[in-house]
């Protein structure tokens, strides 16, 4: 395994602390006397196996473990050759090419590697079980399922591969299909931190909702459809603010249509309030990369002393650096003009601040930098009964007629805070709760 792993070079940066190199360092240390005990030597290579127990109950690897990890490490390992490939695909010629099905080869080796021998001279099984694993089944959202399928699948491809060469086609048509790292296995991250850097981090389940299941505001969902049709498909669009009553379904809009376009390359990044000033490195982190970006933030508002409005205010129009083309902003909001307006706002006899007027001017244009507003609007009556009709279609196990669902819709409505999308969904589950 030393061998392969130290005749690495566009993928040699994987990291001394990775799995393979690790496991590779401590083979190499099994085959030549080195000082370690059987004992510690088996200890070592125990943890490391352990590890990648630990990332297969992640992503919900099953049977062999080893070529799902060799697969997971080709499908996430982002360096030039790969990155390149993601935008426009490989090359047939060039030396870049050579140096890379170099690599492939070895990866095949590493694919297929006979653990017998260092097992035999340890005396252990471990990779024996780990090449034949079953795992327990488990609830999809346990484990990352978008990453998880696409792993699998890669894996099972690369079994028919009869040499380097046909690891290097199917890999590349993988860059070329879904991308490479974080950015093309996932679709949705949030922003976190780590010391002083600002990382991306996925959000390993989201939800599977589609547009369909959204009743009624139809066309609140065709705006929002032909503006995001237009962004992925590279023309021009403008950010999206989606206001109006609570429950009426903004942020459900916002993650169908993420599940809806994620095929064709949209990526959502969720960003709240306090993390604004984070906006120009999330915008430079991924500004060159081969997918479009939404930037999200769930239910926007500020009170009068909070500033943070400055720094949207600037990414959205007026800073130096011009907004990359793949990145939009889409916001949901209870408020019309997002910033809460006061009657002092409005006064202008203050001899205090004689630019008052001003002032609530400069908040209030946030709103005009959404080219989109889109407002949904509590829904009436027979477009609350619509909803729960459809919903409780969905679910068999509701036996209730339409006329004793609707009647105790209707109660569960004035108990729980009127007709909205949110409150017939609640009013649902407690169907599905009382359910034998």
């Amino acid at each position: 395994m030393y061998k392969e792993t130290a005749g690495l070079m566009m993928y040699g940066q994987l990291g001394k602390d990775s799995i393979l190199m690790k496991l590779s360092d401590l083979f190499e240390q099994t085959e030549h006397d080195t000082g370690r005990s059987r004992e510690e030597l088996v200890r070592t290579i125990y943890d490391q196996v352990y590890r990648l127990l630990e990332l297969s109950t992640t992503y919900g690897f099953d049977n062999n473990l080893w070529q799902c990890y060799i697969a997971f490490l080709l499908a996430t390992t982002e360096n030039p050759f790969s990155i390149l490939c993601e935008t426009v695909g490989a090359s047939k010629d060039g030396t870049v090419n050579t140096i890379v099905k170099q690599d492939m080869e070895h990866f095949y080796r590493l694919f297929h590697y006979d653990f017998s021998t260092v097992e035999k001279k340890l005396g252990v099984s471990c990779f024996q079980i780990l090449t034949h694993y079953h795992s327990m089944a488990k609830a999809e959202n346990t484990y990352n399922k978008s990453v998880s399928e696409k792993v699998r699948a890669l894996s099972k491809d690369l079994c028919t591969a009869k040499n380097g060469e046909d690891f290097f086609d199917l890999v590349t048509e993988f860059y070329k299909r879904y991308g490479v790292g974080k950015f093309g296995l996932n679709k949705a991250f949030r922003v976190v931190h780590r010391g002083e850097e600002m990382i991306l981090s996925p959000i390993t389940h989201t939800s599977d909702v589609t547009l369909d299941q959204l009743i009624g505001y139809e066309l609140q969902k065709k705006q929002l459809i032909e503006n995001t049709e237009a962004f992925v498909e590279g023309r021009k669009a403008n950010n999206c603010l989606l206001y109006g009553d609570s429950g009426t379904g903004k942020s459900t809009c916002i993650k169908a249509i993420l599940n809806r376009y994620y095929d064709k390359g949209l990526r959502l990044i969720e960003v709240y309030k306090h993390q604004f000033q984070d906006l120009s490195a999330i915008i430079e982190t991924i500004k060159n990369r081969n997918y479009k970006f939404i930037i999200y933030m769930d239910d926007l508002s500020f009170e009068e002393f909070e500033i943070e409005y400055k720094y949207l205010k600037a990414v959205i129009e007026g800073g130096m650096e011009v907004r990359p083309d793949n990145v939009l902003i889409y916001a949901t909001s209870n408020r019309r003009h997002l910033i809460r307006e006061t009657w002092s706002d409005r006064s202008d006899m203050s001899q205090d601040e004689l630019h008052r007027s001003d002032t609530m001017q400069e908040k209030l244009s946030l709103v005009a930098r959404f080219g989109v507003s889109i407002n949904f609007s509590r829904p009436g009556k027979k477009e609350f009964d619509e909803i729960v009709c459809g919903l409780a279609k969905e679910h068999p196990e509701i036996t209730l007629s339409e006329e004793e669902l609707l009647m105790q819709a209707n109660a569960w409505s004035i108990r729980n805070g009127g007709y909205s999308g949110r409150v017939a969904e609640q009013f649902i589950i407690h169907l599905q709760s009382q359910a034998k």
